[in-house]
């Protein structure tokens, strides 16, 4: 096998993922390796594998993407992969869970040390360890996403097959694509949020050029004086079906409430817990928890 014997179990708000260092460059995993330690049956199980690598040691890598990631100081790369095998380009849940890892090998910073640079497919991302936050849970840190872009307001169709009804979605570009619908909004005809089949692909309509992740959206409250507001969300990732929490997914689902209500703070509640988003015009903060389940040694 192409992969270390002993490898690492993690998850940030209940998006989990098979984690392992490479400092020297030996264990770049292949697609059918993937595949057998993500699965939930018969290896460790997770929505994706992290490879904590040097940038130079990614294979994908174009000579510019390295350079970046040396000239930002980003000495270590988050070489993600989905359940699936396919690669990644950025997984926002998935900077939280490695650079805890990170932390415990004593690569990475803890609370109150500085701030952690990571490379991704998606650019170098910059987390923040905060320790244990109230509401948040503990070892959280917030990860500076960076950049997005949206599209039309409600310019696709999304519906899910054997439900009935429908909604409309907006892309989202956070480095990876989006779809996201608001449903409950007098408009959607599908059900509630926590009724939805997720486990089923949803179906957007025109087709996008590349798979997406499509998120269903529901506002919770909004507290126009505070300037900020609450909503729950469930999401269907691309490469690994329904997840408990998507990162950039729960970023994808700030820029669209923003653009809607005019509301750039969000207390956003999925199924593996609670996690905090702020918009800007210009970036996406992400912050929330991860932890480390346990270490794994692989029969060989």
């Amino acid at each position: 096998m192409s992969i270390p014997q002993h490898v690492t179990k993690t998850h940030a708000t209940g998006n989990d993922f098979v984690v392992y260092a490479d400092p020297t460059g030996e264990y770049e995993p292949t697609a059918d390796e993937v595949r057998f330690l993500c699965d939930r049956h018969f290896g460790v199980g997770g929505d994706g594998l992290i490879r904590l690598a040097h940038p130079a040691d990614v294979s994908d890598l174009a000579a510019a993407q390295v350079a970046d990631c040396q000239g930002a100081g980003a000495e270590w790369f988050m070489d993600y992969r989905n359940a699936d095998g396919s690669l990644a380009e950025m997984c926002g849940n998935g900077t939280r869970a490695v650079t805890r890892f990170a932390q415990r090998e004593g690569l990475a910073p803890k609370a109150g040390e500085g701030a952690f640079r990571l490379g991704t497919r998606a650019g170098v991302k910059t987390l923040t360890p905060l320790g244990d936050v109230d509401g948040l849970g503990r070892d959280v840190f917030r990860v500076e996403i960076g950049a997005w872009r949206i599209g039309e307001l409600g310019a696709y169709e999304v519906t899910i097959p054997g439900t009935e009804g429908a909604a409309r979605g907006t892309f989202v570009d956070m480095g990876n694509p989006h779809v996201v619908a608001v449903i409950e909004d007098g408009k959607a005809t599908l059900p509630a949020v926590e009724a939805l089949d997720l486990a089923v692909k949803p179906v957007v309509a025109p087709v996008i050029e590349s798979d997406q992740n499509v998120e269903f959206v529901r506002v919770d409250g909004i507290d126009r004086t505070a300037g900020t507001g609450t909503a729950t969300m469930r999401v269907n990732e691309r490469g690994c079906g329904e997840t408990l929490s998507c990162g950039t997914g729960l970023c994808a689902t700030g820029v669209i409430l923003r653009a809607i209500t005019g509301i750039g703070h969000w207390t956003i509640t999925v199924r593996g817990g609670v996690l905090r988003v702020d918009v800007t015009d210009d970036d996406v903060t992400l912050t929330g928890s991860a932890t480390i389940v346990g270490d794994v040694t692989l029969a060989r």
